[in-house]
Protein backbone atom coordinates (compact mmCIF):
# COMPACT_ATOMS: atom_id res chain seq x y z
CA UNK A 1 0.00 0.00 0.00
CA UNK A 2 1.07 3.34 -0.86
CA UNK A 3 2.39 6.16 0.53
CA UNK A 4 4.37 3.84 3.12
CA UNK A 5 7.39 3.70 5.03
CA UNK A 6 9.45 0.53 4.90
CA UNK A 7 11.26 -0.55 8.09
CA UNK A 8 14.01 -2.91 7.96
CA UNK A 9 14.15 -4.82 11.42
CA UNK A 10 17.56 -6.21 10.57
CA UNK A 11 19.25 -2.67 10.45
CA UNK A 12 17.88 -1.58 13.48
CA UNK A 13 18.93 -4.71 15.55
CA UNK A 14 22.58 -3.86 13.89
CA UNK A 15 22.14 -0.26 15.04
CA UNK A 16 20.66 -0.73 18.51
CA UNK A 17 23.69 -3.65 18.46
CA UNK A 18 26.64 -1.90 17.59
CA UNK A 19 25.67 1.21 19.94
CA UNK A 20 24.72 -0.87 22.84
CA UNK A 21 28.73 -2.57 22.52
CA UNK A 22 30.08 1.12 21.91
CA UNK A 23 28.00 1.97 25.41
CA UNK A 24 28.70 -1.37 27.41
CA UNK A 25 32.69 -0.60 26.86
CA UNK A 26 32.41 2.30 29.27
CA UNK A 27 29.64 1.15 31.62
CA UNK A 28 26.61 2.87 30.16
CA UNK A 29 23.26 1.13 29.60
CA UNK A 30 20.48 2.14 26.96
CA UNK A 31 17.53 3.24 27.09
CA UNK A 32 15.75 2.89 23.87
CA UNK A 33 13.34 5.70 23.13
CA UNK A 34 9.96 3.80 20.80
CA UNK A 35 8.29 7.36 20.75
CA UNK A 36 9.63 8.00 16.71
CA UNK A 37 7.37 4.88 15.65
CA UNK A 38 4.59 5.39 18.14
CA UNK A 39 5.83 2.36 20.39
CA UNK A 40 4.96 -0.67 17.58
CA UNK A 41 5.58 -3.50 19.79
CA UNK A 42 7.55 -5.57 17.00
CA UNK A 43 9.99 -2.77 16.31
CA UNK A 44 10.61 -2.47 20.09
CA UNK A 45 11.09 -5.55 20.86
CA UNK A 46 14.31 -5.51 18.20
CA UNK A 47 15.79 -2.75 20.74
CA UNK A 48 15.90 -5.47 23.58
CA UNK A 49 17.31 -8.11 20.88
CA UNK A 50 19.96 -5.69 19.84
CA UNK A 51 20.91 -5.09 23.97
CA UNK A 52 19.08 -2.04 25.19
CA UNK A 53 17.82 -2.63 28.74
CA UNK A 54 14.91 -0.10 29.33
CA UNK A 55 12.70 0.58 26.61
CA UNK A 56 11.29 4.78 26.61
CA UNK A 57 8.32 6.56 25.59
CA UNK A 58 6.46 10.11 26.17
CA UNK A 59 3.39 8.90 25.78
CA UNK A 60 1.32 6.49 28.23
CA UNK A 61 -0.77 5.19 24.45
CA UNK A 62 2.77 4.16 23.29
CA UNK A 63 3.78 2.42 27.07
CA UNK A 64 0.34 0.56 26.94
CA UNK A 65 1.60 -1.02 23.55
CA UNK A 66 4.48 -1.73 25.24
CA UNK A 67 3.36 -3.66 27.72
CA UNK A 68 3.81 -7.42 27.45
CA UNK A 69 7.89 -7.24 26.66
CA UNK A 70 9.31 -7.80 29.86
CA UNK A 71 11.71 -5.07 30.23
CA UNK A 72 10.94 -2.29 32.45
CA UNK A 73 9.74 1.02 30.55
CA UNK A 74 10.60 4.82 31.44
CA UNK A 75 7.85 7.60 31.45
CA UNK A 76 9.77 10.28 29.40
CA UNK A 77 7.91 13.25 29.59
CA UNK A 78 6.86 14.13 33.07
CA UNK A 79 4.04 13.12 34.20
CA UNK A 80 0.46 14.52 34.37
CA UNK A 81 -1.14 14.55 37.53
CA UNK A 82 -4.15 13.41 35.51
CA UNK A 83 -2.54 10.46 34.65
CA UNK A 84 -0.82 9.70 37.79
CA UNK A 85 -2.89 6.00 37.76
CA UNK A 86 -1.98 5.16 34.23
CA UNK A 87 1.85 6.09 34.71
CA UNK A 88 2.16 4.29 37.95
CA UNK A 89 0.41 0.87 35.84
CA UNK A 90 2.30 1.47 32.52
CA UNK A 91 5.47 2.94 33.55
CA UNK A 92 8.17 1.23 35.76
CA UNK A 93 10.57 4.19 35.95
CA UNK A 94 9.58 7.60 35.31
CA UNK A 95 11.49 11.24 34.92
CA UNK A 96 9.87 14.13 37.37
CA UNK A 97 10.66 17.83 38.34
CA UNK A 98 7.60 18.75 39.96
CA UNK A 99 6.82 17.41 43.38
CA UNK A 100 3.44 17.95 43.55
CA UNK A 101 2.89 15.48 40.22
CA UNK A 102 5.20 12.80 42.56
CA UNK A 103 2.53 13.18 45.69
CA UNK A 104 0.17 11.99 42.81
CA UNK A 105 2.12 9.41 41.71
CA UNK A 106 2.75 8.08 45.32
CA UNK A 107 -1.19 8.18 46.05
CA UNK A 108 -1.75 6.43 42.92
CA UNK A 109 0.99 3.74 43.64
CA UNK A 110 -0.10 2.64 47.14
CA UNK A 111 -3.50 2.29 45.94
CA UNK A 112 -1.61 -0.30 43.65
CA UNK A 113 0.35 -1.48 45.87
CA UNK A 114 3.48 -0.77 44.40
CA UNK A 115 6.71 1.12 44.58
CA UNK A 116 6.94 3.59 41.31
CA UNK A 117 10.74 4.69 40.53
CA UNK A 118 11.57 8.43 39.84
CA UNK A 119 14.68 10.05 38.29
CA UNK A 120 14.81 13.63 39.07
CA UNK A 121 15.16 15.80 36.05
CA UNK A 122 17.88 18.85 36.17
CA UNK A 123 18.18 21.49 33.96
CA UNK A 124 21.65 22.17 32.95
CA UNK A 125 21.23 24.83 30.60
CA UNK A 126 18.52 23.71 27.73
CA UNK A 127 15.86 25.52 29.65
CA UNK A 128 13.46 22.98 29.34
CA UNK A 129 12.68 20.63 32.39
CA UNK A 130 14.67 20.25 35.28
CA UNK A 131 14.96 21.78 39.07
CA UNK A 132 16.99 24.34 38.18
CA UNK A 133 19.64 24.84 41.19
CA UNK A 134 20.35 22.88 44.11
CA UNK A 135 18.38 24.77 46.79
CA UNK A 136 15.03 23.54 44.91
CA UNK A 137 16.42 19.90 44.25
CA UNK A 138 17.34 19.63 48.09
CA UNK A 139 13.90 21.02 48.92
CA UNK A 140 11.96 18.55 47.00
CA UNK A 141 14.16 15.56 48.52
CA UNK A 142 13.43 16.31 52.00
CA UNK A 143 9.55 16.11 51.35
CA UNK A 144 10.59 12.88 49.05
CA UNK A 145 11.88 11.20 52.55
CA UNK A 146 8.52 10.43 53.45
CA UNK A 147 6.66 9.00 50.51
CA UNK A 148 6.58 5.28 51.03
CA UNK A 149 5.84 4.53 47.76
CA UNK A 150 8.16 6.40 45.32
CA UNK A 151 12.17 5.25 45.10
CA UNK A 152 14.62 7.81 43.55
CA UNK A 153 16.38 5.45 41.49
CA UNK A 154 18.49 8.37 39.65
CA UNK A 155 19.38 11.69 38.18
CA UNK A 156 19.12 12.85 34.73
CA UNK A 157 18.96 15.97 32.41
CA UNK A 158 17.94 16.76 28.75
CA UNK A 159 20.22 18.69 26.60
CA UNK A 160 19.63 20.00 22.75
CA UNK A 161 16.26 18.90 22.23
CA UNK A 162 14.79 22.70 22.75
CA UNK A 163 17.63 24.89 23.63
CA UNK A 164 20.06 23.34 21.23
CA UNK A 165 22.96 22.86 24.37
CA UNK A 166 25.16 20.70 23.23
CA UNK A 167 26.64 18.31 26.28
CA UNK A 168 30.31 18.23 27.24
CA UNK A 169 32.51 16.84 30.05
CA UNK A 170 31.41 20.18 31.82
CA UNK A 171 27.48 20.06 32.43
CA UNK A 172 27.44 16.38 32.25
CA UNK A 173 30.21 16.40 35.33
CA UNK A 174 27.40 18.91 36.95
CA UNK A 175 25.03 16.78 36.78
CA UNK A 176 27.36 14.04 38.37
CA UNK A 177 27.24 16.75 41.11
CA UNK A 178 23.70 16.69 41.20
CA UNK A 179 23.38 12.75 41.86
CA UNK A 180 25.85 13.13 44.55
CA UNK A 181 23.66 15.60 46.37
CA UNK A 182 20.71 13.44 46.21
CA UNK A 183 22.54 10.42 47.41
CA UNK A 184 23.98 12.15 50.22
CA UNK A 185 20.45 13.55 50.88
CA UNK A 186 18.53 10.44 51.05
CA UNK A 187 21.62 8.44 52.16
CA UNK A 188 21.32 6.31 49.17
CA UNK A 189 23.52 5.19 45.68
CA UNK A 190 21.82 5.90 42.46
CA UNK A 191 21.16 3.22 40.06
CA UNK A 192 21.15 5.48 37.24
CA UNK A 193 22.56 8.87 35.98
CA UNK A 194 21.09 9.64 32.63
CA UNK A 195 23.40 11.55 30.63
CA UNK A 196 20.94 12.80 27.83
CA UNK A 197 19.73 11.37 24.65
CA UNK A 198 21.74 10.63 21.01
CA UNK A 199 23.66 13.92 21.16
CA UNK A 200 25.91 12.49 23.80
CA UNK A 201 26.82 10.22 21.81
CA UNK A 202 29.55 11.65 20.15
CA UNK A 203 30.87 12.14 23.71
CA UNK A 204 30.86 8.42 23.97
CA UNK A 205 33.18 8.17 20.82
CA UNK A 206 35.57 10.61 21.75
CA UNK A 207 35.83 8.93 25.00
CA UNK A 208 34.68 12.40 27.12
CA UNK A 209 31.79 11.22 28.32
CA UNK A 210 31.87 11.73 32.72
CA UNK A 211 32.63 8.47 34.60
CA UNK A 212 30.10 7.80 36.41
CA UNK A 213 27.62 8.23 34.02
CA UNK A 214 25.87 5.03 33.27
CA UNK A 215 22.70 5.56 31.41
CA UNK A 216 21.55 7.51 28.00
CA UNK A 217 18.20 7.57 26.45
CA UNK A 218 18.56 6.75 23.02
CA UNK A 219 16.32 7.43 19.29
CA UNK A 220 17.47 8.94 16.59
CA UNK A 221 21.25 7.02 17.00
CA UNK A 222 19.12 3.93 16.93
CA UNK A 223 16.75 4.29 14.35
CA UNK A 224 19.19 6.76 11.97
CA UNK A 225 22.19 6.40 12.72
CA UNK A 226 22.92 9.30 13.56
CA UNK A 227 24.13 11.33 16.71
CA UNK A 228 22.62 14.62 17.16
CA UNK A 229 24.32 17.33 18.82
CA UNK A 230 26.41 18.03 15.00
CA UNK A 231 24.26 15.46 12.69
CA UNK A 232 27.26 12.97 12.01
CA UNK A 233 26.13 9.60 11.12
CA UNK A 234 27.82 6.69 13.34
CA UNK A 235 30.13 4.57 12.17
CA UNK A 236 28.70 0.95 10.74
CA UNK A 237 25.41 1.76 11.16
CA UNK A 238 22.70 2.37 8.39
CA UNK A 239 20.58 5.80 8.23
CA UNK A 240 18.29 3.95 6.24
CA UNK A 241 16.30 1.56 8.27
CA UNK A 242 13.39 3.81 7.35
CA UNK A 243 12.60 4.55 3.61
CA UNK A 244 9.53 6.63 2.83
CA UNK A 245 7.99 5.06 -0.37
CA UNK A 246 5.15 7.57 -2.07
CA UNK A 247 3.82 7.04 -5.59
CA UNK A 248 3.52 9.87 -8.87
CA UNK A 249 -0.22 10.85 -9.46
CA UNK A 250 0.75 12.69 -12.49
CA UNK A 251 3.37 13.78 -14.33
CA UNK A 252 3.35 17.45 -16.58
CA UNK A 253 5.71 20.06 -18.60
CA UNK A 254 4.34 22.90 -16.46
CA UNK A 255 6.14 27.00 -16.16
CA UNK A 256 8.15 26.98 -12.99
CA UNK A 257 6.45 30.53 -12.53
CA UNK A 258 2.74 30.13 -11.49
CA UNK A 259 0.89 32.35 -13.44
CA UNK A 260 -0.61 35.05 -11.63
CA UNK A 261 -0.66 37.66 -8.77
CA UNK A 262 0.86 35.80 -5.68
CA UNK A 263 -0.89 35.69 -2.09
CA UNK A 264 -0.43 33.25 0.45
CA UNK A 265 -0.30 29.37 0.03
CA UNK A 266 -2.65 27.12 1.92
CA UNK A 267 -0.37 27.42 5.55
CA UNK A 268 -0.24 31.37 4.95
CA UNK A 269 3.12 31.66 3.61
CA UNK A 270 3.57 33.58 0.50
CA UNK A 271 5.61 31.18 -1.83
CA UNK A 272 9.14 32.44 -3.71
CA UNK A 273 9.82 31.00 -7.04
CA UNK A 274 12.29 31.07 -9.77
CA UNK A 275 11.79 30.88 -12.93
CA UNK A 276 13.59 28.16 -14.87
CA UNK A 277 11.46 27.75 -17.61
CA UNK A 278 9.54 24.80 -18.97
CA UNK A 279 10.01 21.55 -16.68
CA UNK A 280 8.86 18.26 -15.99
CA UNK A 281 7.40 17.76 -12.40
CA UNK A 282 5.57 15.09 -11.14
CA UNK A 283 2.99 14.69 -7.99
CA UNK A 284 3.28 12.29 -5.64
CA UNK A 285 0.16 10.98 -2.88
CA UNK A 286 1.46 12.46 0.08
CA UNK A 287 1.98 16.36 1.72
CA UNK A 288 2.16 18.46 4.39
CA UNK A 289 -0.45 16.84 6.52
CA UNK A 290 2.50 13.18 6.69
CA UNK A 291 5.34 15.09 6.70
CA UNK A 292 4.93 18.39 8.06
CA UNK A 293 7.41 21.05 7.49
CA UNK A 294 9.92 18.14 7.55
CA UNK A 295 12.48 17.94 4.71
CA UNK A 296 12.77 14.73 2.87
CA UNK A 297 15.79 13.42 0.48
CA UNK A 298 15.05 11.44 -2.68
CA UNK A 299 17.31 8.66 -3.08
CA UNK A 300 17.65 9.62 -7.16
CA UNK A 301 19.63 12.68 -6.67
CA UNK A 302 18.57 13.93 -9.68
CA UNK A 303 14.93 14.75 -8.15
CA UNK A 304 14.34 18.16 -6.53
CA UNK A 305 11.88 18.23 -4.18
CA UNK A 306 10.03 21.68 -4.87
CA UNK A 307 7.20 22.00 -2.57
CA UNK A 308 3.91 20.65 -1.20
CA UNK A 309 0.71 21.58 -0.35
CA UNK A 310 -1.95 19.30 2.95
CA UNK A 311 -1.57 16.35 0.05
CA UNK A 312 0.39 16.73 -2.92
CA UNK A 313 4.15 16.77 -2.55
CA UNK A 314 5.68 18.17 -6.00
CA UNK A 315 8.87 17.11 -7.66
CA UNK A 316 11.15 18.14 -10.19
CA UNK A 317 12.31 14.86 -12.34
CA UNK A 318 13.64 17.23 -15.66
CA UNK A 319 17.19 16.25 -15.07
CA UNK A 320 16.29 12.03 -13.76
CA UNK A 321 18.02 9.44 -15.62
CA UNK A 322 14.99 7.03 -15.26
CA UNK A 323 12.00 7.99 -17.48
CA UNK A 324 9.06 7.66 -14.60
CA UNK A 325 5.72 7.50 -15.55
CA UNK A 326 2.33 7.53 -13.64
CA UNK A 327 2.31 4.69 -10.85
CA UNK A 328 5.87 4.46 -10.17
CA UNK A 329 7.13 4.59 -6.58
CA UNK A 330 9.87 7.35 -5.61
CA UNK A 331 11.33 6.58 -2.35
CA UNK A 332 13.19 8.89 0.21
CA UNK A 333 15.78 9.13 3.14
CA UNK A 334 14.36 10.81 5.81
CA UNK A 335 15.33 12.52 9.15
CA UNK A 336 14.12 12.02 12.89
CA UNK A 337 11.43 14.76 12.04
CA UNK A 338 9.69 13.60 8.99
CA UNK A 339 10.14 10.15 10.86
CA UNK A 340 8.26 11.04 13.73
CA UNK A 341 5.33 12.75 11.74
CA UNK A 342 5.31 10.24 9.51
CA UNK A 343 4.81 7.17 11.34
CA UNK A 344 2.55 9.11 13.54
CA UNK A 345 0.57 9.87 10.42
CA UNK A 346 -2.77 7.28 9.94
CA UNK A 347 -2.14 7.80 6.02
CA UNK A 348 0.94 6.12 5.85
CA UNK A 349 1.43 2.19 6.03
CA UNK A 350 3.79 1.04 8.01
CA UNK A 351 5.37 -1.93 6.07
CA UNK A 352 7.72 -3.98 8.50
CA UNK A 353 10.15 -5.91 7.04
CA UNK A 354 12.71 -8.48 8.22
CA UNK A 355 15.80 -7.50 5.80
Amino acid sequence: MNPRIDISLNKLKHNTKVISDMCKEKGIQIAAVTKAFCGIPEIAQVFIDGGAKYLADSRIENLKKLNNIPVEKIMLRLPMISQAKETAEYADISLNSEIETIIALNDATEKLNKVHKIILMVDLGDLREGFFDNKELESALLILKDLKNIKVVGIGSNLTCYGGVIPNKTNLGKLVEYGETIERVLDTTLEIISGGNSSSIYLLEEDRIPERINNLRLGESLLLGRESAYGNFITNTYNDAFRLVAEIIEIKNKPSMPIGEIGMDAFGNTPIFEDKGIRKRAILAIGRQDIGSNSIEPVDEKIEVIGASSDHLIIDITDCNISYKVGDEITFNIGYGALLSLMTSEYIHKNIISY
